[in-house]
């Protein structure tokens, strides 16, 4: 099932996704991730999906990230793979949704994209097991992980870098059934493919990420974790348009322009 998080007539509202139209819930988006039985929550109201404006599809407290989890992405910069998983924050001040536009700030010189697929935490979870992980997660969305590479690189850690308002563009929808092992990632700047390769090279699977990242922090119901990107990472320039997907979950497209 695909969730959708959208603004009508002035409000946002909840949404299920069925043959092209939105069907209204009287549910939240964590309400409606964690309860199966969605028919009991649908409104008499339908949208077709080109009449709405969709928006991130949910709020987080935090938006966790991994660096250097694809096996290709390792290759492709001729490093060693990791132990252990490597993150790091996104404030949630830098999520935007479906259509945003992506600001590049002047201070940088260097902006790059990374497609991910992101992991929705519909539960509180704390020191959780891998073999327990699918309890505490609602589903799967899109996330570029924007980053002025330039400041990366001058700071030497990434907060700066990573952490610009609407560097963190998620969506545009939830997918609540998928195989998150074996999805097809890819990413297109201006209609070129730029990235493509598939979950299943993920040097962390998503179960052992759930378990590392809780047993350090309490990961919050609608916490995203971006599960890092494949190679191909490149820079974007005003005026490009991006689109980042995944194979189950569908397209997140935005435009760069200057703020």
């Amino acid at each position: 099932m695909k969730i959708i998080r959208f603004q009508m007539d002035g409000k946002e509202k909840t949404g299920l996704i069925e043959d092209l139209n939105i069907i209204e819930l009287k549910s939240s988006v964590l309400e409606s991730l964690n309860d199966i039985n969605l028919d009991k929550f649908k409104k008499n109201s339908s949208y077709p999906l080109e009449n709405i404006k969709i928006k991130a599809p949910v709020s987080p407290s935090k938006v966790v990230c991994v660096g250097l989890n694809y096996q290709d992405h390792a290759a492709e910069l001729n490093m060693d793979l990791p132990q252990e998983p490597v993150i790091f924050l996104k404030p949630p001040t830098s999520i935007i949704g479906h259509q945003d536009s992506i600001i590049y700030p002047y201070s940088s010189h260097q902006v790059d994209y990374e497609a991910e697929m992101g992991i929705i935490i519909s539960k509180k979870a704390k020191n959780i097991k891998e073999k327990n992980a699918g309890e505490f997660i609602g589903g799967y969305t899109v996330l570029n992980d924007v980053t002025a590479r330039d400041l990366q690189k001058k700071d030497g850690q990434w907060t700066r870098a990573k952490s610009f308002d609407t560097f963190a563009p998620v969506g545009p929808v939830i997918e609540t059934e998928m195989d998150p092992h074996n999805q097809n990632i890819f990413l297109k700047l201006n209609g070129e493919i730029k990235q493509d390769s598939n979950t299943k090279k993920m040097i962390f699977a998503v179960e052992e990420l759930l378990e590392f990242i809780s047993h350090i922090m309490t990961l919050n119901p609608g916490d995203i974790i971006a599960t890092g990107t494949p190679p191909g990472v490149g820079s974007m320039q005003p005026g490009d348009r991006i689109e980042a997907g995944v194979e189950d979950i569908g397209v997140l497209e935005n435009q760069i322009i200057r703020s």
